[in-house]
C-alpha cells in the first residue's frame, strides 16, 4: 500500500514549521524532510530545533518517513557535487558528512529512511579510467552505514536517477549486493523509472519487493539530446537521440540531428575541421549540405523563463566539464528558441527513453501513474510515496494541492 506524502524540497519559500503544516492541511499522511541551505540546515540545526521539529510534526498529526539528504545542498550552480564518487577525497568526505548528518537527524526525529543519490561521472573520472566510480561509491556508503547504531531501526537508500552512475533499477539493486548490508536499501523515483526504463510498468514490479520508498512526479516525451566529445568514428545512432558534439580544440559543437545540422563556432572551421565535421555527419546518415554555421559568440547567454529546463539538463550530462556543459548552455536556449525561431520545440532531455527529467506535477505529464502504483502495489511495496516537485516552489500550493487531488483518486493509491 502507497501512503501519500509530500517533500519540503518544493516548499523552500515558506518557513520549515509552515511548509510541515501546508502538508499536513494539504490532506498528506506524511512529509518528507529535505535538506536545505535557507530551510533545514543540517549544518545550523540544533537538538533543540529538531525537537521542535519533533512537536510541530505531532500537532500536525502527520508522519515524517524518510529524511533527503539534498543533492544540490553544496553549491547551487553545481548540484549533486562533490558526490560519493567523487575522486578528491576531500569531496568525498563532505558528501559522507552530509549522509550521516543526515542519519543523526532521523535518530532524533524517529525517522526510519535516509536517502541520496550516486552522483554522475565527471570529466575527472573521464581523465583516470582505471578508477572505478561504483567502487568508490560503494566504500563511501559503507562509511555512511558505520553511523548507524547496532540497535536503531535506520536504513540509508538509494536513489537512481537519470545520467548517474546509477540510473537504472537494476543498477541500484545491483549496487545493493556489492554493498551488502541490511541497513542499505532501494528509493524508487517513479518519474526516474519512466526516463530510464524501457518497460518502466515491469521494472517497477521487478524492484518493488526491494524498495522501502518512493518519489513520485509526472513527466512527458521531450527531445532527447546527447552532448559527447569528438573522437574517431564516432557512432551516432539517431533512431535513439540526436547530439551535440563537442570539440576540445576548438572548444565549438556540432548539432548532428537530421533536419536541422548546426555547427556552433568563433571562426570558420578550416578544410580539415569541415572534413572531420562533414564525417560525422554522413556516418550518422544526414546531408552534409544541409550543414549551416552559427556564430557561437552572436549567442543570447542571458537569462530566460527557460532556465530551468535548461540547467536541469545541463546538470545531467555526464564525463564533460562544467565549464564545457556552460559554453554549452546558449546553444541549448538558441535550439529552444529562447531569442528566435525554435528549432526544437520539446524540452530537453538526457536519458535512456527520451522522456524529459523535469518533474511534473501529477497528472500533467503522460506517466502512467495509475498502472504504476498498481505494480508497486501487487509486488509487495508497502510505504510511503513522496510527491517531489521541486520545479514548482513558485506555485507551490498549487503543485501541493492539484498533486493531492490527482493521487488521492488512484485506486490503492492511498
Amino acid at each position: 500500500m502507497i501512503q501519500l506524502s509530500y517533500s519540503t524540497f518544493g516548499l523552500t519559500n515558506l518557513p520549515f514549521g509552515e511548509a510541515i503544516d501546508a502538508v499536513a492541511k494539504a490532506g498528506y499522511a506524511g512529509v518528507e524532510l529535505g535538506f536545505h541551505r535557507d530551510q533545514f540546515n543540517p549544518f545550523e540545526l540544533t537538538d533543540a530545533d529538531l525537537d521542535a521539529v519533533k512537536r510541530r510534526l505531532d500537532r500536525a498529526g502527520i508522519a515524517a518517513p524518510c529524511v533527503a539528504t539534498a543533492s544540490h545542498f553544496f553549491t547551487p550552480q553545481r548540484p549533486h557535487e562533490p558526490s560519493l564518487l567523487t575522486l578528491d577525497l576531500a569531496g568525498r568526505k563532505r558528501r559522507i558528512d552530509l549522509v550521516k548528518r543526515g542519519i543523526r537527524v532521523a535518530r532524533r526525529l524517529g525517522v526510519n529512511l535516509v536517502t541520496f543519490g550516486s552522483g554522475f561521472r565527471r570529466d575527472d573520472h573521464a581523465r583516470n579510467p582505471s578508477l572505478d566510480p561504483r567502487e568508490l561509491l560503494a566504500d563511501s556508503i559503507r562509511e555512511c552505514l558505520r553511523e548507524i547504531r547496532d540497535d536503531e531501526d535506520i536504513t540509508l537508500l538509494i536513489e537512481p536517477e537519470p545520467g548517474m552512475v546509477v540510473e537504472t533499477l537494476e543498477q541500484g539493486l545491483e549496487l545493493l549486493d556489492m554493498v551488502g548490508s541490511k541497513r542499505f536499501g532501494l528509493h524508487i523515483d517513479i518519474c526516474h523509472a519512466y526516463c530510464s526504463e524501457a518497460d518502466y510498468i515491469g521494472a517497477l514490479a521487478k524492484a518493488a519487493p526491494h524498495a522501502r520508498y518512493l518519489h513520485i512526479s509526472d513527466a512527458r516525451k521531450g527531445y532527447n539530446l546527447k552532448i559527447v566529445e569528438d573522437a574517431e568514428h564516432l557512432e551516432l545512432d539517431l533512431d535513439f537521440a540526436s547530439y551535440l558534439v563537442y570539440f576540445p580544440a576548438t572548444a565549438a559543437f556540432l548539432l548532428v540531428d537530421r533536419r536541422h545540422p548546426r555547427y556552433f563556432c568563433d571562426d570558420t572551421p578550416t578544410a580539415a575541421q569541415r572534413a572531420r565535421i562533414d564525417g560525422h555527419l554522413t556516418r550518422a546518415g544526414v546531408d552534409a549540405s544541409l550543414l549551416q554555421l552559427v556564430d557561437h559568440a552572436g549567442l543570447y547567454a542571458g537569462s530566460s523563463p527557460l532556465d530551468d529546463e535548461i540547467f536541469t539538463y545541463l546538470i545531467s550530462v555526464p564525463g564533460l566539464s562544467y565549464d564545457v556543459l556552460e559554453r554549452a548552455r546558449p546553444v541549448i536556449a538558441f535550439l529552444r528558441g529562447v531569442r528566435g525561431p525554435a528549432l526544437v520545440h520539446e524540452m530537453v532531455a538526457n536519458t535512456l527513453t527520451g522522456i524529459a527529467h523535469f518533474h511534473e506535477i501529477p497528472g500533467a505529464g503522460t506517466l502512467d501513474l495509475a498502472a504504476s502504483f498498481k505494480a508497486l502495489n501487487d509486488n509487495g511495496f508497502d510505504g510511503f510515496g513522496s510527491v517531489e516537485l521541486y520545479h514548482h516552489v513558485e506555485s507551490w500550493q498549487q503543485a501541493l494541492d492539484d498533486s493531492y487531488r490527482h493521487l488521492a483518486a488512484i485506486p490503492q493509491s492511498a
